[in-house]
């Protein structure tokens, strides 16, 4: 009795600040922070990066315009990346990076102490410190309840796959800093691995080909285009080419070369070979069962990595089960958090068992 009593406070509070606030879902991504608005989609998606000026610590920017800064900025001024590898890396760069998102979402409203209830994906793969620090940083950032998701969780629920069930659906979301591969079924994660291999790492492996090969130094900016522009997994009809201009490691001059997708895909190729076999890893610990599903349903592709041409083709032939890109892999994520925004009573089971309210004072 005097527990409900207690109680009775709390939810006045949470029905007064949740009058005034709106639910958000956000896929704090290595490479790219979208935020979903229940009852309105998603309404941002900008580059997880802040311009920070060094001798005044004041941020000058985030997102869109300060990604329009990294590598072009004077000593003083950095353009960094608050989250490595999908997690917290500078906890105080994140926290103002997530409270910008929040207010923005809030400004065109009349709520003057916006405090939301936040849904976050975040790596299968990640510690509790790990996990703690986003929590920390979201409810600083002005969040009344902070909650976590697995983000292959939250792809598997964007495609709409049936994971409440007592069926295996298998998903593997490449993103920016991590790779996610898991098996779902009955609502939780049956296998997954949590690889520190993804888009970033992709960029890297082009880096270094054009240093090696070229002896060209590229910046990631370059790299990145060049993967999205020529960069595949399985060999395509016809020959593309892409001229890439950097600096010439032996002269120190401006120079540029002419790389075709042969190469690039050379140059992806330990990164996707690493991803394919981990896949083929979790195929092998999957109970016979649920395999059974998985290869009537095929693997779920989410995550802009997954958009490198062919890599659906290689993995289905290297692993002998049919492979689909789900629609929108980019936002498969976000998406999810929205869908479990919608109905977070019924599917409270499918989140991170450690969550954690901040008491409202």
């Amino acid at each position: 009795m005097f527990r409900k009593i207690r109680e009775i406070p709390r939810k006045i509070s949470n029905s007064f600040f949740g009058n005034l606030s709106k639910d958000i879902g956000i896929d704090l991504g290595t490479a790219n922070t979208l935020v979903y608005v229940k009852d309105k989609g998603i309404v941002i998606n900008e580059p997880s990066v802040v311009a920070i000026n060094k001798r005044t610590n004041q941020v000058l920017a985030i997102g869109k315009e300060a990604k329009k800064m990294v590598g072009k900025t004077p000593g003083h001024i950095v353009a960094t990346r608050p989250l490595v590898d999908g997690v917290v890396s500078d906890f105080e760069i994140t926290q103002q990076m997530l409270k910008y998102f929040i207010e923005k979402i809030h400004k065109d409203s009349f709520s003057i102490l916006p405090r939301p209830r936040v849904l976050i994906g975040i790596p299968s793969g990640v510690t509790e410190v790990e996990k703690r620090a986003v929590i920390d940083a979201t409810v600083s950032a002005g969040a009344r309840e902070a909650y976590l998701i697995d983000e292959p969780m939250a792809a598997a629920i964007g495609a709409r796959l049936p994971v409440i069930d007592a069926a295996g659906n298998m998903v593997v979301d490449i993103g920016g800093g991590t790779s996610e591969i898991a098996v779902i079924s009955l609502g939780g994660v049956v296998a997954s691995r949590s690889l520190r291999v993804a888009g970033d790492e992709m960029n890297e492996d082009i880096i270094r080909y054009c240093r090696d090969e070229f002896n060209l130094l590229i910046g990631e900016k370059t790299a990145e285009e060049t993967k999205i522009l020529i960069g595949s997994a399985y060999a395509q009809k016809g020959i593309s080419e892409i001229t890439v201009r950097g600096r010439d490691l032996v002269k120190g001059l401006p120079k540029k070369v002419v790389v075709s997708d042969e190469q690039i895909r050379e140059a992806l190729s330990h990164s996707i070979r690493i991803i394919i076999n981990n896949i083929k890893t979790i195929i092998e610990e999957t109970p016979p069962e649920l395999l059974s599903d998985i290869m009537q349903r095929g693997i779920i592709l989410a995550g802009g990595g997954s958009l490198v041409k062919g890599l659906d083709k290689l993995i289905a032939n290297q692993t002998g089960i049919p492979v689909r890109m789900m629609e929108d892999p980019l936002t498969a994520v976000v998406r999810g958090t929205g869908i479990v925004l919608n109905d977070l009573e019924n599917l409270r089971d499918v989140l991170v068992e450690n969550q954690y309210e901040k008491p409202l004072k």
